[in-house]
């Protein structure tokens, strides 16, 4: 089967202005290995790459000066001092910090703080007119079909649930193999919603070329900016890239995805009052007899 042609374009930091450091994390897999280098070194300590030269970055990195200014303005900065510049400004602005559970201290209280910080970071990357734009063409849609595996899967599927629940067409399948079949089977008017962390998920991914192929809208929530999934999608809504991890288990992911679901959620609400709440009425009543 033939898939739909996509072309990786790099987005300057200046056309959404997300967060420095949530861009370069959220682009981080996307980037070859030299330019990750680099990049993991400006997020293991950005206050010091704001107060060091060129010269000890290129020995803390292992990268060549010449890597380091592409690095530089592949973010859409000028060159390392205009790069030194916004990553101060954005040290001085949010004020941000790397939560490290086995620090010294309460390690729920630095949890919850850490999921806090997620939660704003994911509004700061996300902007009003692609939820409204998202929020239009699932309004539009005839069918909506979410795609996910995995751990994204319980999303997709509270996704579900939630927009079931307020009328809208929507559907999910947990099998992969199905997942794939329906793909085929969506067309011009239908919108396929594909969930995933890392972008890089193989039949996620697979999913939405075959609907983007097929006449579907694409649209995908996914931690991972400038991923494979975003380049089949017309839309895309970003939770934060940031994370930590106790004993390997990501914390933050699920959990800023689910606030974009429901910001979706409460938008998609909002846009027919009169109808959702004759639905939440019915769908209330219906579930008041089974207690």
């Amino acid at each position: 089967m033939r898939r739909a042609k996509t072309s990786r374009t790099s987005v300057p930091v200046a056309a959404s202005k997300p967060p420095l450091l949530t861009y370069i994390r959220g682009i981080l897999a996307s980037l070859n290995p030299t330019e990750r280098l680099i990049g993991e070194c400006v997020l293991a300590d950005p206050e010091r790459i704001v107060t060091s030269p060129i010269a000890e970055i290129k020995t803390l990195a292992g990268a060549s000066v010449g890597s380091i200014i592409g690095f530089c303005r592949k973010l859409g900065l000028e060159g390392f001092a205009d790069f030194k510049l916004a990553l101060a400004r954005d040290l001085a602005q949010s004020a941000l910090s790397a939560t490290d559970i086995s620090k010294n201290g309460s390690f729920l209280e630095k949890v919850f703080r850490f999921h806090s910080e997620c939660l704003l970071e994911t509004l700061k990357i996300n902007t009003e007119d692609t939820f409204e734009q998202v929020a239009q063409s699932m309004e539009k849609a005839r069918k909506i079909e979410l795609f996910a595996i995995g751990l994204s899967y319980p999303v997709a599927y509270t996704a579900y649930c939630k927009f079931l629940l307020i009328g809208m067409p929507a559907s999910v399948n947990f099998d992969p193999h199905m997942q794939l079949i329906t793909a085929t089977q969506l067309r011009k008017g239908d919108l396929a919603f594909g969930i995933s962390a890392s972008g890089s998920t193989r039949e996620t991914v697979e999913c939405l070329e075959v609907a983007k192929e097929n006449g579907a809208v694409t649209v995908c929530l996914t931690n991972a900016m400038q991923s494979p999934i975003t380049l089949c999608s017309d839309l895309s809504l970003y939770a934060t890239p940031s994370e930590i991890k106790y004993f390997q288990a990501p914390l933050a992911s699920r959990v800023t995805q689910l606030a974009v679901i429901d910001a979706l959620f409460v938008s998609l609400a909002l846009k027919n009052k009169n109808k959702t709440a004759a639905q939440l009425q019915r769908s209330g009543e219906a579930l008041l007899k089974r207690r």
